[in-house]
């Protein structure tokens, strides 16, 4: 696989800083995308240390913490988009999130992948990561739009609204793939070597679980949001 150099990889904030020059003329934000990509490259440099020191650790103990701060944070990003921010609307957020995640977090482990012993860090944190972001970002769209349809609709067509623009992006992703876009772990899989017809096996099951993923935790936070 190609090892990009260090200083190559600012060729690609370019176009970035193209978009946050734009950014900030329309919508009048000076820093919001400059500190937004500081941050994700800090993040990432950081969480690349804390990755071998988590694949080198096979303790469940370890593993159970990390998945329990993904939900915790990612439910933090998700109340942030809300209008009306509680701990009563942050547990239901929070119980949204860990159960619809955790369920397809098991399925995958368990029966598609057949890990024995089912911990095995290398597996377990990448998947979690894309199953407790993209519930996330789903549970986040059904928040905000449920917001706004309760205001001038009955429950029903609210929660309609709401799940149906929740899933969109999960759809639409669905629909194009292969034929408009090569999802990003086929990608990076093809280019690190793997047999295409591995690596579309991978995929499925990826996109598969991000579907189930998401759509169970906007189901159970749309239920929830009834009471």
């Amino acid at each position: 696989m190609y090892l990009i150099p260090l200083e190559h990889i600012i060729y690609i904030f370019l176009p970035v800083g193209v978009v946050a020059y734009v950014y900030f003329k329309w919508v009048g934000s000076k820093y919001e995308i400059v500190l937004a990509s500081l941050r994700m490259m800090a993040q990432l440099l950081l969480v690349g240390y804390v990755l071998i020191y988590l694949f080198e650790n096979d303790s469940i103990i370890v593993g159970v913490s990390v998945i329990v701060v993904m939900i915790a944070v990612s439910s933090l990003i998700t109340l942030r988009n809300i209008e009306h921010k509680s701990v009563h609307a942050y547990s239901i957020i929070f119980a949204s999130i860990a159960i619809g995640g955790s369920i397809n977090l098991w399925v995958v482990l368990e029966w598609v992948l057949e890990l024995s012993p089912l911990y095995e860090p290398k597996y377990v944190i990448p998947l979690a990561g894309m199953i407790y972001a993209n519930a996330m970002n789903s549970v986040s769209l059904a928040a905000e739009r449920f917001s706004h349809e309760i205001d001038v609709n009955v429950y029903e067509k609210a929660r309609a609204i709401a799940l149906r623009a929740s899933l969109i992006p999960r759809i639409n992703a669905l629909l194009a793939v292969g034929l408009v876009s090569l999802p990003g772990m086929m990608t990076g899989q093809i280019l690190s070597g793997v047999d295409p017809l591995i690596a579309v096996r991978y995929q499925i099951v990826v996109m598969a679980m991000i579907l189930g993923s998401s759509g169970l935790s906007v189901i159970g936070y749309l239920y929830w949001m009834r009471s």
